[in-house]
């Protein structure tokens, strides 16, 4: 596999960097994760979804090896050094200070080994005002300014994934592999940092120029786009929820003289472009509501395939699960857990090669094999380090 043979050792908790590093694993690594004696990553109790078992978990650590390890105990330490000194990558999204205090800072590491590459998951980042500050997901949402933009005019709402842990964990997965490149050419490891906010920064960078621009907010339109019109759902005569888009006139035509049946709208000196269709916007979606109240599904969506107008079903999360794509392309495979074998969906990146899908481990289930690695009695730490 693409990464086989590389090593990465996680100090690792939550989303981020479980994240970036199942990323890792998929395509081959081998990812030693270091836990808590007795409680582990603190996600394995965010809820018992699965079997028992934290859904966030079982998502972002299958394929890694798990070693329940008092890291501040002084044989703890003496083998976190250890794994340390031998890994490729070493990945942290401890609090801040914490990875210097236990000797895994990038200074440190790079010292003795110049290949290394040291990556360090942070809040607010590693210096400024609020370096010292704690960050969550929707912390860093609300301060970004995501959560202004989420919601309907009334009320504001957070995204429904963390989705500041998520790109932090993309952009330290994409600057992990970076790092590999560049070590390949110079022979030159790389200390590498991903804050949650600058992430997160970067994911809102439209509304940012959008309100620089414009001098003012941008609005909040629920499931509609703020700038686009139609963009947006609308409901079937039995129900359903058809979101449909519109990027251009001549679909604004097509969907004038097909889907509504209505030639003479698209010539409407109110919706004439896109901008006066955002400008009237609420007289517009109600001669839509109007019209497709009179449709079912499946005629509504007769119309639109014939008119080539882009659309999607609103589907609940049960019926994503059963989604016709997933089933015809074939992308759910068997993954083991301690509490029995889930289903879980094969990575997005497709490289030719079948990705690692190996099982979610226990915590501590890899602690006697590893010591035994560094030729150390597992025995000798017992008492910090619990087996399972």
């Amino acid at each position: 596999m693409p990464l086989s043979g590389l090593t990465v050792l996680s100090l690792e908790h939550a989303v981020a960097a479980p994240f970036a590093t199942r990323q890792l694993a998929d395509l081959g690594a081998r990812v030693i994760k270091i836990e808590r004696p007795g409680s582990g990553d603190f996600a394995r109790g965010y809820d018992d979804a699965v079997n028992g078992l934290s859904s966030y978990f079982v998502w972002l650590n299958r394929s890694k090896e798990s070693i329940a390890l008092d890291v501040k105990s002084p044989q703890g330490a003496e083998v976190l050094r250890e794994l340390a000194d031998r890994a490729d990558i070493v990945v942290q999204n401890l609090g801040p200070g914490a990875a210097a205090r236990l000797g895994l800072s990038a200074d440190e590491l790079r010292g003795r080994d110049p290949r290394k590459i040291v990556v360090a998951i942070t809040g607010w980042g590693s210096d400024g005002p609020w370096a010292d500050r704690k960050a969550y997901d929707l912390l860093v949402q609300c301060e970004t300014g995501l959560v202004s933009l989420t919601g309907t005019p009334a009320d504001v709402a957070k995204v429904g994934v963390s989705i500041a842990d998520i790109a932090a964990g993309m952009y330290a997965f994409s600057g992990i592999l970076a790092a590999l490149y560049r070590r390949e050419i110079t022979g030159q490891g790389a200390s590498i940092e991903v804050s949650l906010f600058e992430a997160l920064a970067e994911w809102v960078g439209q509304p940012a120029h959008f309100a620089a621009g414009k001098g003012r907010q941008p609005g909040r339109f629920g499931a509609q786009h703020p700038t686009i019109a139609p963009y947006g759902p609308f409901v079937a005569r039995d129900g359903h929820t058809v979101l449909l888009a519109i990027q251009n006139d001549p679909e604004w035509t097509r969907f004038c003289e097909t889907v509504l049946e209505n030639p003479a709208l698209a010539q409407d000196e109110r919706f004439a472009s896109n901008n006066l269709r955002v400008a009237h916007r609420d007289e517009l979606n109600a001669v839509i509501s109007a019209r497709f109240a009179e449709l079912s599904t499946q005629a509504l969506e007769a119309r639109l395939a014939e008119a080539r107008i882009a659309f999607a079903g609103v589907n609940t999360v049960a019926e994503f699960l059963d989604h016709p794509v997933l089933h015809a392309r074939d992308r759910w495979r068997d993954t083991a857990t301690e509490a029995g074998s889930v289903k879980a969906l094969l990575p997005p990146i497709d490289l030719g090669v079948e990705p690692r899908m190996d099982a979610v481990p226990a915590l501590g289930e890899h602690t006697g094999k590893i010591l035994a690695e560094l030729g150390r009695d597992p025995t000798t730490l017992a008492k910090s380090s619990p087996q399972r």
